[in-house]
């Protein structure tokens, strides 16, 4: 067993920053230590909704690779010198990457995340574990979502409970023996495309520009018969499908007749309406949230609205940080790795088996 202390990072399809999570784990103790977080340059943000959202070079690519990789390693040393930590204190650095494209399914399934270990491993003189979803999706998975399998780690004694994570795009898992995880569709990604677009705000602050708004049920209705929605698990999905040629799709022919306040709380009441859709399908007493949208007060408001029989928690009631949660899991999945231990993720992705996940970029 390799035990110690492992760094997660998580930079997800919202593209604000990117998360830094210190966790001291053993066989038998996790927790976590401490955590960071650095915001993404505009100018590297709006690189990257470019590349996701139009065309790009493969000169693009590469550069963007090394950009995020430099990135990340500000991040990590920020953070070691904050808390006055060496790099040889840290066994490894677990990394998600940046997202840029993810299509699991099709005649070449590939999912694609930037940010070059080799450069963060150089530039922070730690070893570094990346590219986990690779060998799910070579095995048929979707290689995606992967928190589902840390959410049963952590709270899998509490009976008949469920986890959603509310980033750019939610998921949910539902916990037990049999365990199950999937992503709902669209979590932040379009209210906070919306509000961009019409206030040039990164986000709508506790909901409150949608809580002015009315709810359009038409419009609600035919976003809520988009395919994704009718998909049986296990799926998952990112910024190629939620982005801003859905948004125009629907909301267009509302333009004239809506206020951009009204399509805010629509598009909010779609987060809340798809995953509530999809709890209801489960014997479900106890919903833990974490994630970005768990700040949302009116989103927190109107899901417990739709789930009234169903108790409705954040993630910080059992000490887990609503924030600190997806880059945790990237330092457990490290530690996994190096301890040479497959992840129980093939009733959620589909994949044909259990496997050991991600490649090892040593320093030395």
């Amino acid at each position: 067993m390799c035990s110690g202390y492992f760094i997660g990072l998580m930079s997800g399809t919202s593209l604000d920053g990117v998360d830094v999570s210190l966790c001291k784990i053993s066989k038998n103790h996790f927790s976590c230590e401490g955590s960071y977080y650095l915001k993404m340059e505009q100018s590297l943000k709006d690189e990257l909704l470019s590349m996701i959202e139009g065309e790009t070079t493969l000169a693009q690519v590469g550069r963007v690779d090394h950009k995020l990789a430099i990135f990340f390693a500000e991040a990590v040393n920020a953070f070691l010198k904050q808390e006055k930590i060496e790099a040889k204190e840290i066994v490894a650095i677990g990394s998600h990457g940046q997202t840029l494209w993810h299509e699991p399914k099709g005649e070449n399934p590939f999912s694609m995340q930037l940010g070059n270990a080799s450069v963060l491993a150089v530039e922070t003189g730690i070893d570094v574990v990346t590219d986990f979803r690779s060998k799910d999706v070579a095995l048929g998975g979707e290689g995606a979502p992967f928190a589902p399998a840390f959410h049963n780690f952590l709270f899998s004694k509490i009976k008949k409970s469920a986890v959603v994570n509310i980033g750019g795009m939610a998921n949910i898992s539902i916990l037990g023996e049999n365990l199950i995880g999937y992503d709902t569709g669209c979590g932040n990604v379009l209210l906070d495309m919306w509000i961009s677009e019409i206030r040039r705000l990164p986000y709508d602050r506790g909901g409150l520009w949608a809580k002015m708004g009315n709810i359009d049920e038409k419009l609600l209705e035919n976003m809520l018969e988009d395919e994704y929605f009718n998909l049986k698990y296990p799926k998952s999905t990112g910024r190629e499908y939620f982005n801003k040629d859905f948004l125009i799709k629907y909301i267009e022919p509302y333009r004239d007749t809506l206020s951009p306040e009204d399509i805010e709380a629509t598009l909010l009441a779609l987060t809340v309406k798809s995953i509530a859709n999809e709890i209801k399908k489960f014997e479900i007493e106890e919903l833990l949230v974490c994630g970005g949208g768990a700040h949302n007060l009116y989103l927190m408001e109107m899901l417990e609205k739709e789930l009234p029989s169903i108790k409705v928690l954040k993630t910080e009631s059992y000490g887990v940080s609503i924030d600190n949660m997806e880059a945790m899991i990237f330092a457990w999945l490290a530690y996994k790795r190096l301890s040479r231990e497959s992840i129980s993720l093939k009733s959620v992705t589909g994949a044909k088996n259990n496997t050991i996940l991600g490649g090892v970029y040593a320093t030395s």
